[in-house]
This record gives C-alpha cells, structure tokens and sequence, in this order.
C-alpha cells in the first residue's frame, strides 16, 4: 500500500494548479479536460484538486475549508522558508503564521492558500541524533 494522491476540493481547479505554481513553484503534472481535476508534481504521492461541483456531481457534499479552524494541513518542505513564505504572500497566499523558530530545532511559516486550505512551510526536522 502506498499514498498516491492528496486530494483537496477546490471551486476552480485551474486557479488553484496556477496559484501552487506561483506561490511554491511546482509544476502541473495533468490536468482533465473537463477542467473538474488537476494534479501536481510532488515527488512520490500527487497533490491532486478536483472541483467542488464534480464532487457534487459524485454525490458528495464537500465543506468549505477554514485555515482558522482546519482539519487537516499539508506541508511543503524548503531550506528557505522565509524566501518561500514571501513568495507564497506575494502570489496570494494569506499568511496565518510568520516564520518562527520551534523548540525542537525545525522554522516553520502558515499560509492559508485561496481556498481556505492552511499550508505549512517548514524546513526539514533535524534528527535528534545530528
């Protein structure tokens, strides 16, 4: 069993694949062309968008994402995350937490992307044993 995809329900997948280029510079890997799914290039496992009406259409009934009270987070990982975080600002991303050192050696930065999803910038955890 391996996680292939993380997929989060967006209102516009097309806008959502242009701002994650912008804001973190990735790289589109596919997009349907009905324009209802999208995905990322992200290394091993996808971080795919699907639109909140082929949701609908599937019979699920998607909530509205809210970075002031998530449910989950997804992590981008970078040895500049205050570069990464301006970036992110500067493409449209809302900043929620400013880059901050934590105790048990990693910095780390949220923004709270177009749709309401909190991502966390962050630099690699340092093992206890380095």
């Amino acid at each position: 069993m391996i996680l292939r995809y993380t997929i989060m329900y967006v209102e516009n997948v097309e806008q959502t694949l242009s701002f994650y280029e912008r804001a973190f510079g990735l790289e589109r890997g596919m997009v349907h062309e009905s324009g209802d799914y999208g995905e990322l290039v992200t290394g091993e496992t996808k971080l795919a968008f699907s639109s909140v009406a082929l949701m609908r259409q599937l019979g699920k009934s998607p909530a509205r994402a809210d970075p002031d009270a998530p449910v989950f987070e997804i992590a981008f990982e970078t040895d500049d995350v205050a570069g990464m975080l301006e970036k992110a600002e500067s493409a449209g991303a809302i900043v929620k937490q400013p880059v901050r050192a934590e105790p048990w050696g990693q910095t780390t930065a949220y923004v709270a992307d177009p749709n309401g999803y909190l991502v966390e910038i962050c630099s690699p955890v340092q093992s206890p044993d380095k």
